[in-house]
């Protein structure tokens, strides 16, 4: 079965390349080398998650991916032009909302317009962006009176108020409860769809990666090197029972060395 992209036009999204990246730290005059020549190749408007163990190098993929780092060794590409630098057609989203307590919801999703001195321009876009995360009745809310999953939409707002080509995806539900987690879940799949961005998400659950990405790809330990990639061909919705994902699930357990029982 071909793989199942959001309806998209090329410019709603971007094709990320990822090209024999090698990365590495120099720590108190150690070298800590954190991914070993990795290699993955991104479709515009494809949904891809990344599985692997804490600290291998998930999240330096996605920042070298965003422009906040430059790899040691090999290239990261936006549609064939070379990342060396952010842009807000590649934005990051983290595990914590990090939303200013001092601004309101609606100005906290205001500051990348703000600083990019488009908010007359595009102000309107915030409205937009509230209905789509379902906020529209909170803009004028502090951070503190939000619950979690609300403070994460505002966060997902923030991010799709500058209309990225690509979304990368840091745990962004990694500390919310289950159930909260689930309408998360949900939510971002109905965002993908509607936005057409190409998104990359990191994440720890092997569930939460077969019920939304098109392509899983499997990490090693540190250095990080890519050890499986298995495509997820199931419509959506997918429903976690589905005796197709089951077996997936244990397959992606066995390569992160987990026994299949659990």
């Amino acid at each position: 079965m071909a793989l199942a992209l959001a309806a998209t036009t090329p410019s709603d999204s971007i094709a990320l390349d990822v090209e024999g990246v090698s990365h590495r730290y120099e720590r108190d005059g150690t070298e800590l080398q954190v991914l070993d020549n990795v290699s993955l190749t991104i479709a515009p408007g494809e949904f891809v998650a990344l599985l692997g163990p804490s600290g291998c190098g998930k999240s330096t993929l996605l920042r070298l991916a965003a422009g906040l780092e430059t790899p040691t060794t090999g290239r990261v590409l936006e549609d064939g032009r070379p990342i060396t630098a952010p842009n807000p057609d590649r934005i990051l989203v983290f595990q914590d909302a990090t939303l200013f307590p001092w601004r309101t919801v609606r100005a906290n999703i205001a500051t990348g317009l703000e600083a990019r001195g488009l908010l007359g321009e595009k102000g309107h876009r915030i409205d937009e962006v509230l209905k789509l995360v379902k906020l529209e009745g909170f803009a004028d809310f502090y951070p503190h009176q939000l619950s979690g999953g609300m403070a994460q939409r505002a966060a997902l707002a923030r991010a799709l108020v500058n209309d990225p080509k690509l979304l990368l995806l840091d745990e962004p539900f990694g500390k919310l409860d289950s159930l909260t987690r689930l309408r998360m879940q949900n939510e971002l799949l109905d965002l993908w769809k509607s936005a057409g961005f190409t998104a990359l998400l990191v994440t720890h659950d092997v569930e939460e990666a077969l019920l939304l990405a098109d392509r899983v790809i499997v990490l090693s330990d540190r250095p990080a090197a890519i050890i499986a990639e298995v495509r997820v061909d199931e419509p959506h919705p997918r429903q976690r029972d589905d005796a197709s994902l089951v077996a997936l699930r244990r397959a992606l357990l066995e390569e992160l060395g987990i026994s299949h029982d659990v």
